[in-house]
Order: structure tokens, then sequence, then C-alpha cells
């Protein structure tokens, strides 16, 4: 299973908020810069962020971004969930486009999606605290 780059980016968005303290402001363009990701990217990531509730904007001058849960109560599994577009792994797991001649008669859609669901089960064991142990460290790289 491999990630797009639209949810790892929101993977580090939210570490990174995740380094600063829980009232403070941060602009894309300092996440743009800590990471080397291009702005525009980021401005599209952290709409759906907001949208789906994992941070809070605030707009105008002197606005930003900052975390709309403590590290501990933002869940790994449910970001991957919310920020991907598919699970679709292989053809057969969109009836609406799949073609596979021998998909009634094939076991790789079921083999696949115990793995998919073992995946997203170790995901859910873990929040964004459990990806930031090493805060200290973070801050420092990111240059929180």
């Amino acid at each position: 299973m491999r990630l797009t780059m639209y949810t790892d980016f929101s993977l580090r968005v939210l570490i990174y908020l995740g380094t600063k303290e829980p009232d403070k402001l941060t602009t894309i363009q300092e996440i743009s810069e800590a990471y080397n990701i291009s702005k525009n990217h980021l401005t599209k990531v952290t709409f759906e962020l907001g949208k789906a509730g994992f941070i809070h904007t605030v707009r105008g001058r002197g606005g930003g971004i900052r975390l709309a849960e403590l590290p501990q109560n933002i869940n790994v599994g449910t970001v991957v969930r919310k920020m991907e577009d598919d699970f679709h792994l292989v053809e057969c797991f969109d009836p609406a486009t799949n073609r596979c001649p021998i998909s009634p008669v094939c076991g790789l859609r079921g083999v696949l999606g115990k793995a998919l669901h073992a995946y997203l089960t170790v995901l859910d064991e873990y929040t964004l605290e459990d990806l930031m142990f090493n805060k200290e460290g973070l801050r420092e790289i990111l240059k929180t």
C-alpha cells in the first residue's frame, strides 16, 4: 500500500503543527519552507484538513492555522482514511470500473482486502502524538 503525496503532506502538516504551542498560529509559508514543499500544494492540503476538522484556520492579517485537537486526540488511521481519495488497490476494488474477467473466481480481492484492513487497523493504533515521540528533534530540524 502506498499513500498519496497528498496524505503524506497532510501528515507532515499535522506533525509540524503538533510541534507548536497549542494556541500558536502558523502560516502555510512557514510549513512550505520547513519541508521545501510548494505553498500551492500545502494550501490545498490545509483546506482539506480544515474541512475534515483536523485544523482551525484563522483568516486575515496575523492569521494562520493550528491543530483543532490535541495531538493525542488525532488518530492517524482517521487522518489517512479522510485524506486518501480511494483505497482501490487493484481494479476489482472498484465495481464501477472493474473490467477484470477473472474477478468472479479470483481470490486476490479478498487477500488484498484483508491486507488493507490490517494496514488501517495498525494505523488506528497510533495518534499524532505517537508520531512526534521526539518532539525536540522535530523542532530542531523543522526550526519551529
